[in-house]
């Protein structure tokens, strides 16, 4: 039996179907709905339908009964937005934001996630409230919440405590606590490029920046108040340096920030100054004759001597210098590949180096390989470029279709650290492989680990069912190297034979030993 007043109720199907089937259980429904009027203003009503019934049971008609509960609704919210907001920015106010760390503690507790809290405070901003006025202040902070909220990640809360102070909780960062610091540092970065401007407050023009103290929280039992003063304290750090700044609380965390931030200031540097250098890992068969080497990249630092990959590779895939870096290496790589072509002794000497995930994953990566090698004009099938076997996870067809568009010009592929991913067989089938790599981590304890002997034995046993050759890297011993060869692997690597040496060490070695070691 419909009823008229049902028309007000803007729901689907399914929630008609709850009002009848309250109302033929119960014999009553009742529920606060809201609608706009003819002229868009929301209104909000408590209805109750009861029904009616006759002698015999049977139901006879309904009583409805409806009550404008608009005006206790707005109130209701005004009394909520006066108790958790802040009444000039409309951001979370101090209440809510205790309410919210205390939550985002407990998550962080449970998860064993990292989270943060950034304390803000804005430079100069008492200047600017005493010259100008409280009405240009509140303008300002206004802009400044704009900013803030459009800085941070959907999620996170940005609340104004007072005055000129703002805080914003960040929830759900990484496990690990260096690379939760690396995020913070990212997002702070981004708050204190967005607020260092100039704002226009009504005609005139006025220029301020923040100062923003951080602590993570996670591994520690601590309330909200003891995180919001450490991250208070390492604020007044951040305006001791300078303004303008960011400092976090843990000093053994803002030690690792700092020298963070210096590794990547010396790296540009590095590239333009020609500080890297390749070293050359000779490969070898099973005769002892020299087949080709791995390139390693080294910097040279004029300060700290040499850096091991280790120390910056991952800080320049973070920052995005992996890609002129990586170009460096494949044009340093091929530039050695021609200057071998012109000895006898070298020509055929082959040339692996490795390749980021970044780096591959470029739109323009096959064309890159194809230029140099036009370029330097050497021989492709000579220069083999090692993938990890992380990066089959993601994207197999786009890197299907890399790797086929350069071995259709004779370029060489092969599989690193093989046996520590997670990559499916049926992909590995289907990739236009070369070479498998046996992890060094396999080969350690090969002659008394059970489990070791059994990994390499499956591992060279495949490779050998899919025609593929495989070299086995970290060789440090005489018993290392019979097992691998007893169980049918022929090509090594290690310090067995040689260290990464620079070139002239490499070629010294090649020509003492008359394409022999000794």
């Amino acid at each position: 039996m419909p009823l008229n007043i049902l028309t007000a109720i803007n729901h689907d199907v399914d929630y008609f179907d709850k009002v009848w089937e309250a109302i033929n259980k119960d014999g009553c429904w009742e529920d606060e709905i809201s609608n706009f009027r003819k002229n868009g203003e929301k209104y909000f009503l408590h209805i109750t339908i009861t029904a009616v019934k006759g002698h015999t049971g049977e139901i006879s008609n309904y009583v409805a009964t409806l009550a404008d509960i608009t005006s206790s609704k707005e109130a209701t919210e005004k009394i909520h937005q006066m108790a958790f907001y802040d009444p000039l920015t409309k951001l979370p106010n101090r209440r809510l934001l205790l309410d919210r760390i205390n939550h985002s503690l407990a998550i962080a507790t449970r998860q064993r996630r990292e989270g943060a809290i950034l304390f803000l405070d804005l430079d100069n901003f008492k200047t600017l409230n005493d010259t100008q006025g409280h009405d240009v202040g509140d303008a300002l902070l206004k802009q400044v919440a704009e900013l803030l909220t459009e800085c941070v990640r959907e999620g996170d809360t940005v609340a104004r405590i007072g005055g000129d102070e703002f805080v914003v909780l960040l929830e759900n960062l990484s496990e690990q606590k260096f690379e939760a610091a690396a995020q913070v540092e990212m997002i702070a970065n981004k708050i204190l490029t967005a607020l260092n401007r100039p704002y226009k407050l009504g005609e005139q023009e006025f220029h301020t920046s923040v100062s923003i103290g951080v602590v993570l929280f996670g591994d520690k039992n601590r309330t909200q108040e003891e995180l919001l003063k450490q991250a208070d304290i390492a604020m007044y750090d951040a305006k001791k340096a300078g303004r303008n700044n960011l400092r976090f609380f843990d000093p053994n965390m803002q030690d690792a920030i700092n020298s963070r931030a210096e590794t990547e200031r010396d790296l540009r540097i590095a590239l333009s100054n020609n500080e890297f250098q390749l070293y050359y890992q000779l490969q070898v068969d099973r005769a002892n004759n020299p087949l080709g080497a791995e390139a390693l990249i080294r910097w040279i630092h004029p300060e700290r001597g040499l850096v091991p990959p280790l120390k910056f590779i991952s800080l320049a895939e973070d920052t995005g210098l992996i890609f002129p870096i990586g170009l460096w290496v494949l044009e340093s790589a091929c530039a050695q590949l021609k200057a071998w072509e012109q000895n006898e002794r070298t020509k055929n000497l082959s040339l692996s180096i490795n390749v980021s995930a970044k780096q591959f994953s470029q739109a323009n990566f096959v064309s890159q390989v194809k230029m140099v090698l036009e370029r330097y004009e050497v021989n492709p099938t000579l220069l083999k470029l090692e993938l990890t076997e992380s990066m089959l996870i993601n994207n197999i067809d786009s890197i299907l279709h890399t790797m086929e568009a350069l071995q259709d010009v004779g370029v060489r592929f092969e599989l690193d650290d093989f046996g520590t991913g997670y990559s499916s067989l049926q992909y590995l089938k289907q990739l236009p492989l070369y070479q498998l790599k046996i992890d060094r981590s396999f080969v350690r304890d090969i002659v008394t680990d059970n489990s070791d002997q059994a990994i390499v034995r499956t591992i060279i046993g495949m490779a050998k069912s899919l025609n593929l050759v495989v070299i086995a890297e970290g060789v440090e011993t005489e018993d290392q190297l019979k097992f691998l060869i007893e169980n049918g692997c022929n090509n090594f690597q290690g310090y067995f034979f040689s260290k990464p040496v620079p070139i002239d060490d490499f070629e010294l070695m090649i020509k003492c030993c008359d394409n022999k070691l000794q």
